[in-house]
């Protein structure tokens, strides 16, 4: 494993020096700036199923993107062939595209004086070591604990075993040079109780930077099994308004649609329902939502975003209000702003817990629906208006009553984000954003006429 660590870094090396080496090219001929993205990624994948090998794959990718400017044209082209002559033409065919361009008031590289220039350890590479037999065993092991947690446990979709690496660099004409070695692993599985139209199924995962973080595979497939035996027998609601307790995994979620109302893009089209509204409240004064780029180990953590710019910490929600918005350069100068540094998105986004556990939610909600499950993409970002299949339980008087399913929560995200009665300190750390569980006071849930 040493040795494939070693090989990497090298690999990190001579790709920092080729983006130096053609952004030279791209201005020797005649670009006025230019910026090189460039990546390696590999992985091993393998999915274990009724105790055999179902699929093994090997990945190994690379990419190199070119963007130059001439003047305020931009072009871009790519290629996965770092050969010269290739580097040589996906310079010229981008340099030809700026050219033939309409010019862009708005376009070019961010400031030079953001770029990033501290660069601190965030512990990201944590190669596995994984090879496909020790795969397939810990894979097996998960299956196997799902099987036999419970008799109802009648069939399995797999257990899958991932793990993967990446090198990447972003390097611009400012002298800005970036590179980043980070790693992923996961383990899921998925079971099916029942038998003919009566069969559920559900699943769970986990994911990490450093596979030591993870879960137990053990663990894992006992989760999954205990999940889907909890969704059998399923009964549908009536029609009706009631509360609803977004599980932690899908409170994310409503989160991310926040992201979406409030990112540069959805911005400057005119195509938000939070347009202009920095320093208006929207959630209730305790809510809170902060980035918090340089977390070690975190999965969004990252020194400089998709242009360089440094990250920062910084609220985006504080005391219900909105902050800012979520910028990169170009939709910071179309909207006569500044980059938020979030070029690509944001880095680890906290919501503020709250002081109740689960159990505590599901007391607070009283009576209502715990929501586990969403199907579909019934969000719009232009009026917030919000409808989407749903499935979990039903919970009378704090505690779980019987599965649902077959069913679809509405109501329109400015009314739910205004509304919401609690958020839940059990955090679901395994994504770009962190939040608990979230309880609102009333949905519609539309069910069996």
């Amino acid at each position: 494993m040493t040795k494939q660590i070693e090989t990497r870094i090298d690999e990190l090396g001579n790709l920092e020096s080729l983006a130096s080496e053609v952004i030279q090219r791209c201005l020797r001929l005649g670009a006025s700036a230019a910026e090189v993205g460039a990546n390696i990624d590999q992985g091993l994948s393998v999915n274990v199923r009724m105790g055999t090998v179902e699929t093994l794959e090997f990945t190994r990718d690379r990419g190199f993107g070119v963007t130059v400017y001439v003047g305020q044209r931009k072009g871009s082209a790519s290629t996965a062939d770092l050969k010269p002559e290739s580097l040589d033409l996906t310079i010229n065919k981008a340099l030809a595209i700026a050219r033939y361009a309409e010019a862009d008031p708005d376009a070019g590289l961010a400031d030079k004086a953001l770029m990033a220039s501290a660069f601190d350890d965030l512990d990201l590479f944590h190669p596995a070591g994984l090879d496909a037999d020790l795969a397939f065993e810990l894979g097996r092991r998960c299956e196997t604990a799902g099987l036999e947690h419970d008799a109802r446990i009648t069939n399995s979709e797999g257990a899958q075993i991932s793990s993967g690496q990446s090198l990447s660099v972003y390097a611009n004409s400012h002298g800005f040079v970036g590179a980043e070695r980070s790693s992923r692993q996961s383990f899921s599985a998925s079971f099916i109780a029942g038998a003919g139209e009566l069969m559920q199924r559900d699943y769970w995962y986990d994911s990490a930077r450093a596979i030591g973080d993870i879960t137990a595979p053990e663990e894992i497939g006992r989760i999954a099994a205990e999940r889907t035996v909890r969704r059998l027998n399923p009964r549908q609601l009536a029609t009706q308004n009631a509360r609803v307790l977004y599980a932690p995994e899908l409170a994310r979620g409503l989160f991310g649609h926040l992201l979406s109302a409030v990112s540069g893009g959805s911005l400057y089209r005119r195509a938000s329902f939070l347009l202009d509204h920095v320093g208006q409240q929207i959630f209730p004064k305790f809510v809170h939502l902060y980035e918090r780029p340089r977390i070690r180990r975190a999965l969004g953590s990252a020194n400089f975003d998709g242009e360089g710019v440094a990250t920062r910490e910084q609220d985006l929600v504080l005391d219900g209000v909105l902050q800012r918005y979520v910028l990169g350069s170009y939709s910071a100068r179309k909207l006569k702003l500044a980059t938020t540094a979030n070029a690509g998105g944001v880095h680890n986004l906290i919501v503020a817990p709250g002081t109740l556990d689960f159990g505590q939610m599901l007391k607070a909600l009283d009576t209502g629906l715990l929501v586990t499950e969403l199907m579909g993409q019934g969000v719009s970002t232009i009026t917030g208006d919000y409808s989407r299949g749903a499935a979990g339980f039903w919970v009378e008087g704090g505690e779980i009553a019987y599965p649902v399913e077959e069913i679809t929560v509405a109501g329109n995200l400015k009314d739910m984000f205004a509304s919401i009665e609690a958020i839940g300190n059990d955090v679901d750390m395994r994504g770009n954003i962190r939040a608990g569980s979230v309880l609102l006071p009333s949905m519609m849930i539309a069910g069996a006429e």
